[in-house]
């Protein structure tokens, strides 16, 4: 396994400037899986070589979206601003990670002048790209269903590139996240008291009779739907519609015990964003599964807005900064005579985990 190199440690800090190093001094970094200190270089990534990019946060952290088990330690990498993956290397998914990069991936630059932040992104013409690279995105078929193309990526293989568990309880994580630049002291320092309050929510869920619970033991923020069948709204968004969040309230009357509607999930992160308004980016329609690594087919596709992302309000500051995806009937068409207000975070890379459409392709028939 490589080890970064003393002149591959840059320390870098949000706000600063960096270079994405030439493909052929990155691919000298990798191993025979594409691969450093086990995080993937994937090949959408090759078209922000040579490009200079501010760093948004750095990645010290993340939580698991595989095991849903808690956060994990990563060492050196770091999140650029507005760098999201496209997907098309990956059978076209549609999920917009924001893509890891390891330190000895970057170099530091003289000035403090970024490209622009990357819009709609067309992958490296093919004939530009190491077959072996390509060769990494895919792993050995399911015996069960041997044309069915399993993948690999930064998200798959996140708990092999970040193998360490950070227990809440491991203060040194917050000090990191406010010194880093990650998070505001006043941000942190809610996180750990929501935080601390939800662990003893779950502890006098389990152990304590139903007198001594607070709000029967739910989690904050309080969401709690009632239905048993949930309701269905189809609005047939389009990208670049402007869409107001309906409020929290509306929403929960969409939601079924679980706080689903038809098998995905409103995540508490979304709270934040309820009567803003915000652009519809896409429609999301397949996203690969994480833990298996196989192309999930919506069958109810929902909706991703601009800049709307998981802030990790409830999360304990992890950056991942995942989109927050959308059923239709949480949403409502803005009239062109209405005054827009942002929904965006004006963040693009802070965040946690975030309602996950995967739900909806695993959970229901």
């Amino acid at each position: 396994m490589q080890t970064m190199r003393r002149n591959d440690v840059l320390n870098l800090r949000v706000g600063e400037v960096v270079e994405v190093r030439s493909k052929e001094e990155i691919l000298a970094t990798l191993d025979q899986r594409g691969e450093f200190e086990s995080l993937p270089f994937m090949p959408e990534m090759l078209q922000f070589c040579g490009r200079r990019f501010r760093v948004d946060k750095l990645a010290v952290k993340l939580c698991d979206t595989i095991n849903w088990s808690g956060m994990y330690r990563m060492d050196h990498g770091v999140h650029l601003a507005g760098v999201r993956c496209d997907g098309q290397a990956h059978g076209g998914c549609q999920a917009g990670c924001l893509v890891y990069w390891k330190e000895a991936w970057l170099k530091r630059v003289d000035g403090d002048v970024a490209d622009p932040e990357p819009g709609p992104s067309s992958l490296v013409p093919p004939g530009r790209v190491p077959l072996d690279l390509v060769a990494t995105t895919r792993k050995p078929a399911d015996p069960a269903a041997p044309d069915e193309e399993v993948y690999s990526c930064q998200a798959t293989e996140l708990l092999r590139a970040a193998p360490d568990w950070v227990p809440p309880w491991d203060f040194r994580q917050y000090v990191l996240d406010v010194r880093s630049g990650n998070a505001s002291l006043g941000a942190t320092v809610r996180s750990v008291l929501v935080g601390a309050f939800n662990e003893y929510q779950d502890f006098s869920r389990r152990h304590l009779p139903a007198p001594l619970r607070i709000r029967f033991g739910r989690r904050s923020p309080f969401i709690q739907g009632q239905q048993r069948k949930t309701p269905e709204e189809t609005l047939d968004l389009r990208p670049g519609e402007l869409v107001r969040v309906k409020p929290l309230e509306a929403i929960i009357e969409t939601l079924d015990t679980s706080n689903r509607n038809r098998g995905m999930t409103f995540d508490p992160e979304m709270k934040r964003y309820c009567g803003r308004q915000a652009r519809v980016l896409r429609r999301v329609e397949r996203i690969i599964d994480e833990k298996t690594g196989r192309m999930l087919h919506l069958r109810n596709p929902c909706i991703i807005l601009q800049d709307v992302i998981c802030a990790s309000d409830y999360h304990r500051i992890c950056p991942r900064g995942i989109y927050a995806y959308w059923r239709e009937i949480w949403l409502e068409r803005v009239e062109p005579d209405d005054h827009p207000s942002s929904a965006g975070s004006g963040s693009r890379s802070s965040g946690a985990e975030a309602s996950r459409p995967a739900e909806e392709a695993s959970r229901t028939p």
